[in-house]
C-alpha cells in the first residue's frame, strides 16, 4: 500500500513539473504577444546594462566637482550640462541607474522576504497567528504608504540604507494579504492532502508546496512593487529624506536641480524623464505577466 501512495506520489510529481513547463511556455507565448511588454523588457535590459557598466560608459567621475564650469548648459563635452558644483549630469544620470535598481530590487527582496512567509503562516495555521499577523497589517494599511513611509524615516533619520529597509518595513502588508488569500484556498488541495499523508511536516508543506505555487502571482506583484519603490524612494530622496549628498540618485538629483528649473532645465528634465521611462518599462512588464497568468485574460 505503502508503494503504491509513494509511486502515485511520483506521478503527480511529474504531472506538476509538465504542468509547471506548459504554464512557462504558455505565460512565453503571451509575454511576446505584447509589444510594450517587449519594449519594456528591452529598456529595462539596457537599463541593467547601463548600470552594470556604469564605470565604463560614464564620460566623467560624477563626484568630482569643477567649481569653473558651474551650472553650464549642454555642450559637445557634457551632453547634459553641468550642475550646481560643476559636476557632470550625465554622468551622475548613469550612476544614478545603480541606485534606483539596487533600491527596487531591494526593498521588494525586503518586502517578500517578511511578506510571503507571514502570509503564508497565516494562511495555513489560522487562528491566533493568523488573528496577531492580519490586525498588525491592518494597522499598517490604515496609513497612506507614503505618509507612513516619510513618518518613519523622520524617525530612524535620513539615507539610502534606512530608506530601503523602511520602504521594505511597510510595503510587506502587500505580499501577507496576496499570499494569506490563496494559501486558504490551497491548504486543503488534493497535494497538500498527500503530503500530509506521506508524512510532510507542517513547515515542508508549507515552504515546499504551498509557497512554490503562489510564487507566480507574487512575481506579478513583485514587478509593479519594484516600480513603486522607485517611485517612492525618488519621492523620499526630493525630500531630503532618502539618499544624501553627493549621492548620485535620481530624486536627489531633482531636489538639487528645483532651484535651477529656469536657468538649467536639463538638470530636472533629465531624472524625471529616467525615472518615467524605468517604472514604464517595469509597468509594461508586470501587466504583460499579470495578462498571461490569468487564464481569463489569454487569447
Amino acid at each position: 500500500m505503502a508503494e503504491k501512495v509513494i509511486k502515485l506520489n511520483v506521478g503527480k510529481e511529474k504531472v506538476a513539473k509538465s504542468n509547471s513547463t506548459s504554464l512557462t511556455s504558455i505565460t512565453w507565448r503571451q509575454i511576446k504577444k505584447n509589444r510594450l511588454a517587449i519594449l519594456g523588457a528591452i529598456t529595462l535590459l539596457l537599463l541593467t546594462l547601463i548600470a552594470i557598466f556604469a564605470p565604463i560608459i560614464s564620460p566623467y567621475n560624477p563626484y568630482e566637482t569643477n567649481y569653473s564650469s558651474v551650472k553650464k548648459p549642454p555642450s559637445a563635452e557634457h551632453l547634459l550640462g553641468e550642475d550646481e558644483l560643476g559636476r557632470d549630469v550625465l554622468s551622475r544620470m548613469i550612476y544614478g541607474t545603480q541606485i534606483s535598481l539596487l533600491i527596487g530590487v531591494g526593498v521588494v527582496a525586503i518586502a517578500m522576504t517578511i511578506g510571503v512567509p507571514l502570509g503564508a503562516i497565516a494562511g495555513f495555521y489560522g487562528g491566533i497567528s493568523d488573528q496577531i499577523i492580519m490586525r498588525i497589517v491592518d494597522i499598517l494599511m490604515a496609513f497612506p504608504f507614503i505618509v507612513l513611509a516619510i513618518a518613519m524615516v523622520s524617525v530612524v533619520g535620513p539615507g539610502l540604507l534606512n530608506m530601503m529597509l523602511i520602504l521594505g518595513g511597510v510595503t510587506w502588508i502587500w505580499y501577507t494579504r496576496l499570499v494569506r488569500g490563496m494559501v486558504l484556498s490551497l491548504r486543503e488541495a488534493d497535494f497538500v492532502v498527500a503530503a500530509r499523508a506521506l508524512g510532510a511536516s507542517n513547515r515542508s508543506i508549507i515552504f515546499r508546496h504551498l509557497i512554490p505555487n503562489v510564487l507566480g502571482v507574487v512575481v506579478v506583484q513583485a514587478s509593479f512593487s519594484v516600480a513603486e519603490a522607485i517611485l517612492a524612494s525618488a519621492a523620499l530622496s526630493y525630500l531630503g529624506l532618502g539618499a544624501q549628498p553627493p549621492t548620485a540618485e535620481w530624486g536627489a538629483m531633482l531636489s538639487s536641480a528645483k532651484e535651477f528649473m529656469r536657468t538649467l532645465p536639463v538638470m530636472s528634465i533629465a531624472p524625471g524623464i529616467a525615472i518615467m521611462i524605468t517604472v514604464l518599462a517595469i509597468n509594461f512588464i508586470g501587466d504583460a505577466l499579470r495578462d498571461a497568468l490569468d487564464p481569463t485574460l489569454r487569447q
